[in-house]
């Protein structure tokens, strides 16, 4: 990939640049599934970030879990979620807007005094097209999407999946800038484009 192809990744629409991955152990917690979904959601979530060499734990010492995943028949559900507005702000405001827009899913963030990701909340209300996806599949593409803060419009033009003999993986370009994101020697935070260069330099490295 390209810098500017790097870059675009992590603008969002309004011009910023903004780059930041996780700062503490993903501690994942699933609602709304059986037994089985919720093993597969954390399956991907643990591939994921085994990818991006970040761990993953059992629980996180302040907040119990720090990425939740809720899967819902209808955005009205979400009033009847316990302590939801106290996590996420404009809960009321937040669910019209869902409701109009016809959205199928939505995802926030929270973040560490520094910038490094603190939390992440996934809601996918289970219309025809998500129901439709395999779950391994639909678990593979959330995981992808939290792993890192991504642009607003990141995945606009093409999903982070491709499709290898019938299995669904990371598209290679996307996998390598998620490597490339928890190098080591790779600020955990990033607002300067010039950030895009040396995540670019990295790929074309590996």
């Amino acid at each position: 990939m390209t810098p500017d192809e790097v870059a675009t990744l992590f603008t969002r629409a309004d011009g910023t640049y903004l780059f930041a991955r996780w700062g503490r152990p993903i501690v994942p917690v699933v609602f709304g599934v059986d037994d089985a979904t919720l093993s597969v959601v954390k399956g991907a979530v643990e591939a994921v970030a085994t990818l991006a060499g970040h761990p993953v734990a059992e629980t996180d010492a302040e907040l119990g879990a720090n990425l939740m995943v809720f899967f819902l028949r209808d955005w009205a559900e979400l009033a009847a979620i316990r302590d939801l507005d106290k996590l996420i702000p404009d809960l009321g405001p937040l669910t019209d807007r869902l409701i109009a827009a016809n959205a199928n899913q939505y995802r926030a963030f929270r973040f560490e005094p520094e910038g490094q990701i603190k939390a992440a909340f996934v809601f996918l209300r289970m219309d025809a097209p998500l129901s439709e996806m395999p779950a391994e599949d639909l678990a593979l593409l959330q995981a992808a999407q939290v792993i890192l803060l991504w642009s607003d419009r990141a995945f606009a033009g093409a999903a982070p999946l491709v499709r290898a003999d019938g299995v669904a993986v990371l598209r290679p370009d996307i996998a390598a800038v998620i490597c490339a994101a928890y190098d080591r020697m790779m600020p955990p935070v990033a607002r300067d484009p010039s950030h895009a260069l040396r995540m670019a330099a990295r790929l074309v490295g590996a």
